[in-house]
């Protein structure tokens, strides 16, 4: 039996394994050394590309909070100039900020077409977050209330509306004012009544629904044609005519 103690049996282990990891080494050594190298190139670019994405958020940022603060201050024209350069070129998050923005601005100034173009524009865009891309597409369809069609407020409420929607709430309500504005006082009492009944629906919601069924109530007791006036019932003039007695004749 081989004594494994032995000092030359030791030795030779170790020259034997010596000897493997040098054919290992030869056979791979510059697969592992292109290995390690790969490792270092993908975290140093990493912590590159992080540390470039967090400055460009904060100069994002920054330009940002200017292009608001010039808004607020009433510099209109500089704050639109502002939001319109950070929605070309700035970070995702605050692109989509400044188109929100600008859409703002243009409706503060009277100016709903230019606000409409930027609400549909965001819309679109499949880039865009998805919550704040279905805002702008539910903001879009509030400014055509009451001048499109109920066809077309439908089409663009209908994914809006749906049981999943964030939006839903504010979506259904627009489905019902559309409906009312169209005269379509049905239709607009069944997109408005369950939101009466839903304990989900923001308050000030439900007290504008309040104010639109009432309104809807109104125009439907206008409608209503008055009663038809009974043929045998006695008229005023006719109840005076009945009273008036010939006078007697004279006894001869």
């Amino acid at each position: 039996m081989v004594d494994k103690n032995d000092p030359l049996i030791r030795e030779v282990d170790e020259e034997l394994r010596r000897e493997q990891w040098a054919k290992l080494w030869e056979q791979y050594g510059l697969y592992a050394i292109g290995a390690a190298a790969l490792v270092v190139a993908l975290v140093g670019g990493y912590q590159y590309w992080e540390s470039r994405r967090l400055a460009l958020a904060q100069a994002g940022g920054a330009q940002y909070e200017s292009a608001v603060d010039l808004l607020s201050s009433g510099k209109t024209e500089e704050a639109t100039r502002a939001l319109e350069a950070i929605a070309a070129s700035g970070p995702d998050g605050y692109a989509t900020l400044a188109e929100l923005s600008l859409a703002g601005s243009h409706l503060k100034a009277g100016r709903p077409r230019e606000a409409l173009a930027v609400f549909e524009k965001l819309a679109r865009d499949t880039s865009a977050d998805a919550l704040l891309s279905s805002y702008a597409a539910l903001q879009a369809a509030a400014l055509r209330v009451g001048e499109a069609d109920v066809a077309e407020i439908q089409t663009r409420l209908s994914a809006l509306a749906a049981d999943d929607s964030p939006w839903r709430f504010y979506a259904r309500e627009l489905l019902g004012t559309a409906a009312f504005k169209a005269g379509k006082l049905d239709e607009a009492r069944k997109a408005l009544a369950p939101l009466l009944v839903d304990p989900k629906v923001p308050y000030a919601t439900a007290e504008r629904v309040r104010t639109l069924m009432a309104r809807i109530a109104g125009a439907e007791l206008a409608q209503t044609p008055p009663v038809a006036a009974d043929d045998t019932a006695v008229t005023p003039a006719q109840g005076a005519g009945a009273q008036k007695e010939e006078p007697a004749s004279a006894p001869k």
